[in-house]
């Protein structure tokens, strides 16, 4: 058995200068934890897979192509791949998604 932790793991350097946390990391999935402080925001970008979505604490504002809605705590959010999306964060609050990328990328995502 193997568990994670996310107070174990080191934040990873990205695009978005955010914390993003890698749990899990293998051929047929990547899970990644994010957190979006109030004001923060992810930049829109394009991911070559398949993307879910679960809100783990917090409100914030998903814009998967032309579609931009409030989601908030135990919300699962579908993107699909190649799809331009974003988090924002306008929130007084953190914000805590966890991101499912089925399955793992063997391309790069793309900032717009």
């Amino acid at each position: 058995m193997k568990i994670s932790k996310i107070s174990d793991t080191v934040p990873n350097q990205n695009p978005h200068h955010i914390d993003t946390r890698k749990l899990y990391d293998e051929n047929l999935a990547q899970v990644v934890h994010i957190i979006l402080k109030p004001g923060e925001k992810l930049k829109k970008h394009i991911t070559p897979v398949d993307v879910l979505f679960y809100v783990l604490e917090g409100t914030g504002i998903i814009e998967i192509g032309e579609e931009k809605k409030e989601v908030t705590k135990d919300s699962l959010i579908e993107s699909p791949a190649k799809i331009p999306h974003c988090w924002i964060n306008e929130s007084e609050s953190v914000l805590r998604v966890l991101v499912v990328k089925i399955p793992k990328p063997e391309e790069k995502t793309y900032i717009l």
